[in-house]
């Protein structure tokens, strides 16, 4: 065993090349030959997915602290929705979220169909040689994937910058789910993948339709109120006012939207009320914020126990696309 804590890791494949990429930020193409002699993390995102938000304080650090020890982390940003395509947008979310490793652009998912992936977040970790020796699908194991950098790095005979672990304290947006208390699964708000729609009639797709609330709202299921098309990626308001309710139990909501148009001003209730100390990154004590870009927005972050709640969306004007609800 190495002094990384690790036992011999078996061979899993080569790295695959990347240069199905259709653009790269914050370096030019890398190629076998710039990777060579280099410990290589890849690591598969989409910049609206908060899976992998709860991951980027963790790789952010092993990239700066190991970059001038043999390692180079690369970001492969393959898209989830349309507006995720948009190189600008990714530029602008790379800035904001402090990622400034190299990303792949990946609007073909042709590196996601190299690497066969499937997931969001997922971790391949390849030796000085270009053999991959470590994968890790989804959130967790950091401690056991800082360590097979290490030991790759080690093996390579690259120095290690002391023997501690980095020390990481997730911020914001990254700050780990609250996994003991959540019991509200991800919620997708278009016709393709939704499930739990409580509105009376269900959905009538590509069309408008008045929505209305039900009478009773169950816990993990959500409505429309207002006038609004559900389109096969997203729900859409076509009208100056509407609303998205769900009944959840977590610490935190989230939702990913983005303004068809001008900004649409929106407010956040919780439980019929403004939700103060409970009000997520993106509203104020009130419940007031502003869908001006395309990126997830934290409604609601509770203090205190989590319970069995409801949150409300009011939008205050037309153009609002509400693609998926998450939770923390």
């Amino acid at each position: 065993m190495s002094r990384s804590g690790v036992a011999e890791l078996p061979v899993e494949g080569v790295l695959p090349a990347l240069d199905g990429a259709t653009g790269w930020l914050h370096s030019p193409p890398l190629t076998a030959e710039d990777l060579r002699g280099k410990v290589v993390l890849v690591e598969f995102w989409t910049y609206t997915c908060i899976n992998w938000l709860r991951t980027l304080s963790y790789v952010r650090a092993w990239a700066r602290r190991y970059r001038d020890h043999g390692l180079v982390v690369i970001g492969v940003h393959t898209p989830e929705f349309p507006f995720e395509v948009e190189p600008a947008n990714v530029a602008r979310a790379a800035a904001a979220l402090d990622v400034d490793h190299p990303i792949a652009l990946d609007d073909r998912y042709a590196v996601w169909r190299a690497f066969a992936n499937h997931y969001w977040p997922a971790i391949y970790i390849a030796d000085a040689e270009g053999r991959l020796r470590h994968h890790q699908f989804g959130e967790g194991d950091y401690e056991r994937t800082e360590r097979v950098v290490r030991h790759l790095l080690e093996e390579a005979g690259h120095p290690l910058p002391g023997d501690d672990l980095t020390a990481v304290t997730p911020a914001g947006l990254e700050v780990q789910a609250d996994w003991d208390h959540l019991e509200s699964p991800e919620t997708y708000l278009g016709a393709e993948r939704t499930e739990r729609f409580a509105s009376p009639g269900g959905v009538a797709m590509d069309r408008v339709r008045h929505y209305i609330l039900p009478e009773y709202l169950r816990r993990r299921h959500w409505a429309l109120v207002g006038p609004w098309i559900v389109e096969r990626r997203a729900s859409v308001l076509d009208g100056a006012q509407g609303r998205l309710v769900v009944r959840f139990q977590a610490r935190d909501v989230h939702l990913v939207m983005a303004p068809r148009g001008a900004p649409v001003p929106f407010r956040v209730l919780l439980d019929g009320e403004p939700p103060g100390d409970a009000h997520g990154l993106d509203v104020d004590a009130d419940g007031r914020g502003v869908l001006a870009e395309p990126r997830l927005h934290q409604l609601i972050r509770v203090p205190g126990a989590v319970a069995d709640r409801v949150v409300e969306v009011v939008f205050l004007a037309p153009g609002a696309e509400a693609y998926v609800l998450t939770f923390g």
